[in-house]
């Protein structure tokens, strides 16, 4: 039997993560990436991001995780592992040229109007802009990996001992693997050194995200830890809701994504208690579907791959060319974003070569 809240949760954090992208492009607090803010004052708005950076994505790995233990329980993993090179490493690899490269553009066009691809032939450019146009490809390359560790720690247990230990753990257990959660944010490099892969890894933390994705596989695709969970959400998100307040009060117009914040103990208690408080809120309230839902769980995977042009494109030219006050910029991108990303999603489906190479569908 299908799992709706698995799915609904999936697809409401999606839909979380292209808000996000919203005020991560217009943020003024240092974080990488984006066109700027709007002077040197405090940007309250950007509360946002602080919100939601510290759970969205793990949550998202612990889905990953609990969806690849329910699919591998009726695929070999020969046949499962075929899929998810076809649905993850060809859009982030052979979409980046189809499609992405046009992220690539606005994410490099500043740097082009400097004068720094002065001299290059247009293969080189393009070339650039297509790596430049990964953005928010970097989770499904992370996924891709993940996948391919989880094969080999199979290999180490075929007889499922682990996953049979983590049946019994109770919500205490649960709560206290937050720990790990937090070893997790340790991986990131503290102080990285300029011209060198350390920023790389931590904008990939693929020893973080391995964490969330095998508590996920090994620990939440048990019915019994769903259900400790479910019965204990309004607890744990009235937790969580105290934790966030505590941390947004005290560290607002910090850079939010750097490892220093990332790894204290605070942000990772907050970032822990949400994943954990959102599981359980679906799985108690929200463990059903209807035909936007259906249409959702179907798409929402599509819509996340092409939604950053939309909010590259738009944001870039706004803030670039016209005189528009902030607050209508906000306005209109968080309009275009949920509306515009899903009618392109649905016009590159229909079109077989590109749908194979952007989303990895093999039809419609």
């Amino acid at each position: 039997m299908r799992k709706h809240w698995i799915d609904n949760l999936r697809w409401v954090t999606v839909l979380l993560v292209l808000f996000y992208h919203v005020f991560y492009f217009y943020n003024n607090k240092g974080v990488f990436g984006g066109i700027g803010g709007f002077g040197d004052g405090p940007q309250y708005q950007d509360v946002v991001m602080y919100i939601l950076y510290p759970w969205f994505m793990p949550l998202l790995f612990i889905l990953a995780g609990i969806s690849a233990r329910y699919s591998l329980a009726k695929h070999s993993a020969g046949e499962w592992f075929k899929t998810r090179t076809r649905k993850l490493l060809v859009p982030a690899t052979i979409g980046l040229f189809v499609f992405h490269w046009m992220v690539g553009y606005f994410n490099t066009v500043v740097a082009a109007r400097e004068g720094v691809f002065d001299g290059l032939p247009a293969v080189a450019r393009y070339v650039i802009m297509a790596v430049s146009g990964i953005g928010p490809l970097w989770f499904i390359q992370v996924l891709w990996l993940l996948c391919l560790l989880l094969l080999l720690l199979r290999a180490l247990d075929r007889k499922d001992r682990l996953w049979t230990i983590c049946r019994k753990a109770n919500i205490v257990w649960i709560i206290l693997m937050g720990v790990l959660f937090w070893a997790g944010e340790q991986t990131l490099i503290a102080n990285p050194r300029p011209q060198s892969p350390d920023g790389l890894w931590n904008l990939y933390k693929p020893l973080f995200y391995l964490i969330p994705f095998l508590m996920g596989y090994f620990v939440f695709s048990h019915d019994e830890v769903q259900e400790k969970v479910g019965k204990a959400w309004v607890p744990l998100m009235g937790c969580a809701v105290v934790a966030g307040g505590i941390l947004i009060g005290t560290t607002f117009g910090q850079d939010n994504t750097s490892p220093q914040y990332l790894a204290g103990p605070l942000n990772c208690l907050y970032g822990w208690l949400m994943c954990l408080a959102m599981m359980g809120w679906f799985k108690a309230r929200l463990d059903a579907t209807g035909r936007f839902a259906a249409y959702m769980t179907r798409s929402s995977y599509g819509i996340y791959i092409v939604h950053y042009l939309v909010i590259a494109s738009l944001g870039y030219m706004m803030k670039t060319y016209t005189q528009l006050p902030p607050w209508s910029m906000y306005v209109i991108l968080t309009v275009a974003v949920f509306t515009l990303s899903p009618l392109l999603y649905e016009g590159l489906r229909r079109i077989p070569v590109v749908r194979w190479c952007v989303f990895g569908e093999t039809r419609k």
